[in-house]
Order: structure tokens, then sequence, then C-alpha cells
């Protein structure tokens, strides 16, 4: 099974339903009415089970960066090094008919306006999305002087927040 195909069938397997998010996660978004989501599956099904009181706003905005896997039929790796061989290659300039770097940068930067604009209104946002994409989020909160708790990890249910200084 090449790289590709996992990625679209781990897509596809949607949540699994035993990984439920940790009650001090939970705890967090009690009070919200609503969470931002991307639009792919996972991602929205995580929101339902992290905060099902909530309005989940789904949005393609927030979708993972994506990577585009060579092939190279002499290399044989596991899935998680074929992920960072792929993320390395997408920042090095090897992406076929998917969305460059420069690209989701910008999306990058539009999401974070986005989550800005509504912890300015209602105290808060919360966005429940993909790893790699939430971590270009978080860089620019970063650059907008925003502090960070916690860190980005590639885990099921791994929590970072940010907070304005200002």
């Amino acid at each position: 099974m090449g790289f590709a195909t996992y990625i679209d069938d781990y897509e596809a397997a949607g949540l699994d339903p035993v990984s439920l998010p940790p009650d001090e996660l939970r705890d967090l978004v009690r009070e919200l009415d609503a969470v931002f989501t991307s639009d792919r599956p996972r991602s929205h099904q995580s929101a339902k089970a992290l905060a099902p009181h909530a309005q989940l706003i789904a949005d393609p905005l927030f979708a993972e960066a994506p990577l585009s896997a060579p092939r190279i039929p002499w290399l044989n790796m596991r899935v998680p090094k074929w992920a960072v061989l792929s993320r390395i290659l997408w920042h090095a300039g090897y992406h076929p008919e998917i969305e460059n770097p420069r690209k989701a940068t910008a999306r990058a930067i539009q999401a974070t306006d986005l989550l800005v604009a509504r912890a300015k209104d209602k105290g808060v946002a919360v966005l429940v999305a993909h790893g790699y994409f939430n971590w270009m989020i978080g860089r620019e909160l970063r650059k907008r002087g925003f502090s960070r708790t916690g860190s980005h990890q590639a885990r099921y249910w791994n929590a970072v927040t940010y907070e304005s200084r200002t």
C-alpha cells in the first residue's frame, strides 16, 4: 500500500469510536457555544466528540496542508517517515497538483485572522483541526505576539493554547 493510499484510507476510516477526548480537554471547551473545525470528516468528528453541545463551524480554510509522496520504488519506509520526507520535499518544491507552501501560508494567515477576530469578539476561539496546519497557524499567532502553552505534537487530542499578551 502506498503512502497516498494510506492517507486516503486514514481519512475515510473516520474517528475511532474509542478515541475520546481527555476530560481535561473537554473541560476547557465545556462553556463554549461554537468550535471551528476543518471540513475534513475526522476533524469534524473530533470536534463533535470534544464539544457535542457547541455549534461546529466547519471551514475548508482549516484543512491540513497537503502532502504528496514521490514514487521512489526502492525506498521502503513506515508511514511516519514518509510523512516527514513528504513534508520536507513539499517545502523544497515538490508539490505536484497540490497546494504549495506559499499558498498554504497565505491560508494560515487567513485562518489566523478569523480566529483572532472571533477571540476578540467572544473572548476565546477554539479550533479542532490538523497537526501541521495548526502549527502554521500557531507560528502566525506567535508572530502577532501571542504566547503559547503546550507544544504541537503528532498525537491525537494534543492541545495547544495561545493567549494574547496585550
